[in-house]
């Protein structure tokens, strides 16, 4: 079963040479213990009490504050039924997903690049707010956000189920100098009212373990409130959110081609900086489209009004006027 951003988790099964089949399962971390009924340990496999997960959800933590991607692996042994002539079907899938063993976490380091802290604090202040939109673990998230200047205030208010945005205050100072980290979720159960209002509250958010759909909702929740929203995105699930957007933005060297058909803009570099400087000359060529249409108006409109006048009112030209007079004497 191939990894998906619904799911969250991706499985194979391997024929070993002892004549049994291994499922092996990777994934969100939360997904995959989720699954798990026992857990590989130094002494052996061993149950997995709330002890254990505990102690799995705190180094989790640990990992995901660093700002590091984490995956959980694990596996089981399928029964002697389940050999490799057995017909494995992964639509819908008839085979076991559940009683897994828990073999470890797996952290992946995937650093912003340089120039994005500078990016984002330039689109702050050109007025430009940014809402980041990921499918990484909300600690991840945060931690990400915090290191490139999406989130620079120090109360952060982390929102995994609906229950945390139902006791929200709906007043805009209660948002003044805090951000949010919403998770999927919670996401999920919100209606478009309590969308809108952690949209229009908050400068800066986070959204996290979020599905293709989520930012489809998450994008059109920002044209309801009137705002012109830019969209980048990679990925095949991205492609209705781009399409969606006033400016849909792919990726030129990692992105899928389906992204790139439904984007307006591909970034040929994939930086995120490339955007901003193409915001600045955009704005600088607006702006010296505005001087010079001023100029072209300042200098022809006085051309233009004496021969309205003659044309209008059969008042004569003043030039025409004095050579008549020069003619004349």
């Amino acid at each position: 079963i191939p990894f998906s951003s619904t799911t969250k988790y991706q499985i194979s099964i391997h024929a070993m040479e002892e004549g049994y089949c291994l499922l092996a399962m990777k994934g969100a971390p939360e997904r995959i213990l989720a699954r798990c009924s026992t857990i590989c340990t130094e002494s052996g496999t061993q149950e997995m009490n709330d002890e254990m997960m505990e102690i799995c959800d705190r180094a989790c933590t640990e990992l995901a504050e660093k700002g590091e991607r984490v995956l959980g692996f694990a596996d089981l042994v399928l029964d002697n039924q389940y050999t490799k002539e057995y017909p494995f079907c992964a639509e819908p899938p008839n085979f076991p997903r559940k009683n897994l063993r828990f073999v470890g976490f797996m952290s992946l380091i995937d650093p912003p690049r340089p120039q994005v802290p500078d990016a984002v604090e330039r689109c702050r202040s050109a007025g430009i707010r940014v809402v980041m939109v990921t499918g990484d673990h909300p600690v991840t998230a945060k931690a990400i956000a915090r290191e490139v200047g999406i989130i620079s205030y120090e109360e952060v208010i982390e929102a995994f189920n609906i229950n945390t945005i139902e006791t929200l205050p709906p007043n805009l100072p209660f948002a003044k100098n805090k951000a949010i980290v919403i998770h999927g979720a919670a996401l999920r159960d919100m209606n478009d009212q309590e969308l809108d209002r952690i949209l229009y509250n908050f400068r800066e958010i986070v959204f996290a373990r979020t599905s293709p759909t989520q930012k489809l909702h998450i994008v059109e929740g920002c044209q309801r409130l009137g705002e012109i929203v830019a969209v980048t995105g990679d990925g095949v699930n991205d492609a209705p959110a781009l399409k969606k957007a006033d400016i849909g933005i792919a990726m030129g060297i990692s992105g899928s081609e389906v992204s790139q058909q439904s984007a307006d803009m591909i970034l040929l570099d994939d930086n995120f900086a490339s955007i901003i400087t193409g915001v600045e000359e955009g704005r600088r060529i607006f702006d010296n489209l505005k001087k010079s249409i001023a100029y072209t108006l300042a200098s022809n409109v006085p051309e233009i009004l004496p021969f309205l006048a003659f044309i209008l009112l059969n008042i004569p030209l003043p030039l025409g006027t004095y050579n008549n007079k020069i003619q004349r004497n």
